[in-house]
């Protein structure tokens, strides 16, 4: 793991249906291992994302500005850490990640958060209010002969205050590579016939739980999601 951190890397998305996973998964095998953590091969992550009060990061994404955020507090439930962390997506496509271990709160005025903050983005702790936890398994997958690793993420979780949906049934596959390149796992599923579609994880959460947040550019993507899931 320490040779696949991939802090300045491409992201390369799928989504695709629970019951495909075994057989992707054993397909795959040969050219990847599997993370194991406390004995599990699935983690826990429990996620709470910040934005403005009018969501001002989320309605970058929406419409399709780069050099964006995504701002973060982020729980790995069964190694027991927890950091805070930065997502910036420069104007040249790639994702550039910084974190700092800090105890997970949803208070941005603690620890050295705020320092964090104002160093690596344009924003300071009272531009920003806790918006949306986002829960998931994840299986991790480092490819065995170069620096690539996969995360598949099952079981999706929104939650907003009392409020909870989600997308079960779903798997959002991401491939992370230090440039686009050839892979296994681009190659399976080109065989399988399931197309890269870019959606983040919090611009879905977004969209699914806040009415009041624009979403034009996303409604066709988010209803196709939908219909990967009931249309198996």
């Amino acid at each position: 793991m320490d040779g696949v951190k991939l802090m300045n890397r491409t992201e390369t998305k799928f989504a695709f249906h629970l019951k495909k996973l075994s057989h992707v998964l054993n397909e795959l095998k040969l050219n990847y291992r599997v993370l194991e953590v406390e004995g599990k091969r699935i983690s826990r992550y429990e996620s709470l994302y910040f934005d403005t009060e009018t969501l001002d990061l989320y309605t970058q994404h929406h419409n399709g500005r780069l050099n964006r955020y995504k701002i973060r507090q982020r729980n790995y439930v069964e190694s027991g850490t927890s950091f805070f962390e930065i997502k910036f997506k420069n104007n040249k496509g790639r994702t550039l990640k910084n974190r700092i271990q800090e105890e997970l709160t949803d208070e941005l005025n603690t620890g050295a958060k705020p320092k964090f903050l104002t160093k690596h983005t344009p924003f300071s702790v009272k531009d920003l209010k806790p918006v949306l936890w986002i829960n998931y398994g994840r299986i991790t997958l480092v490819n065995k002969y170069k620096p690539e690793r996969l995360t598949i993420d099952t079981g999706l979780e929104f939650i907003k205050g009392n409020e909870k949906s989600g997308f079960n049934g779903l798997v959002i596959a991401e491939l992370k590579q230090e440039s686009k390149t050839n892979s296994p796992f681009i190659n399976l599923m080109k065989e399988l016939r399931i197309r890269e579609g870019s959606l983040s994880k919090y611009c879905m959460g977004i969209g699914n739980t806040y009415s009041e947040a624009k979403k034009n550019n996303f409604k066709q993507r988010l209803s196709q999601l939908k219909q990967y899931i009931y249309a198996n």
